[in-house]
């Protein structure tokens, strides 16, 4: 849904909303995409199913149900039904989901439990479906890299609080995130940080960009950010940190549909 509104209102503006509509292209873009995702989350909770017993007990052994061979087997038809999708666009399509399924694996087997790169790659890597788009529809005016980055920095600080949230699983199965090297205090400053960063893309959007109505969105989200700092220093809990997460997930889903709000040109 993200990257249909996104092409729409974002991307590709000037073209007419059915000829975006009624492109196959389009269309094998976002099931490729879908399918890659997919499989990325199977693959990261293969890696992570025995921080996940600590973690999320109950959700892990119901996961642990499912056969190995089924696991793979899943997860490997995935994959090729992404890259197939996306070569039929293009070479350059195809070649994208093979590094993007590439570096899913990566990142769910190595680069998760490095410092800072981990949370880094998290969030690259959940924007990286819309850099398909930009490819295929040649677009890369500022404001699309301005929404990128207020994307990328919602994406950094939900990937932080998670980190917070799984701090006993990351520390049994030596996990180098934030939280376990650095101290819980770092995270909240960091994350302190992230929102106030976060704040600028969308005040810029707000003041420089036509966004249509979307500003109210932006405006709604600075003042969400601003009230979660208290509970964020005030918190010593996990469910206090899980409430968190929950409202930046409300962020990035409102966000989708807040798209219909921005005005299309004439």
């Amino acid at each position: 849904m993200a990257q249909l509104l996104a092409s729409v209102f974002i991307i590709a503006p000037e073209l007419p909303v059915k000829s975006l509509l009624l492109d196959y292209k389009l269309w094998l873009l976002i099931l490729a995409s879908a399918s890659a995702i997919a499989s990325g989350y199977i693959i990261n909770n293969f890696y992570d199913r025995e921080k996940d017993l600590i973690n999320r007990p109950q959700k892990t052994l119901l996961e642990n149900q499912v056969s190995r061979s089924t696991l793979w087997s899943v997860y490997f038809t995935l994959n090729a039904i992404a890259f197939l999708l996306g070569s039929i666009v293009s070479w350059r399509a195809g070649a994208f989901f093979a590094f993007y399924i590439f570096a899913m694996w990566l990142y769910s087997h190595k680069l998760k439990r490095i410092l800072f790169l981990g949370n880094l790659m998290a969030a690259l890597l959940s924007i990286s479906p819309f850099f398909v788009l930009f490819m295929y529809y040649r677009n890369f005016l500022p404001v699309i890299l301005i929404h990128g980055s207020f994307l990328f920095l919602i994406l950094g600080m939900r990937e932080l609080i998670k980190d917070l949230e799984n701090l006993r699983g990351d520390l049994a199965q030596n996990y180098h995130t934030i939280p376990v090297v650095l101290g819980i205090k770092a995270s909240k400053t960091f994350y302190t940080f992230l929102t106030f960063i976060a704040i600028i893309p969308a005040s810029i959007l707000i003041t420089t960009y036509n966004v249509g109505d979307m500003k109210y969105y932006f405006a709604m989200v600075a003042g969400a950010l601003l009230v979660c700092l208290p509970l964020l220093w005030s918190s010593k809990r996990k469910r206090e940190y899980l409430l968190i997460h929950f409202i930046l997930k409300v962020i990035i889903g409102v966000g989708v549909f807040s798209i219909l709000l921005i005005d299309l040109p004439a």
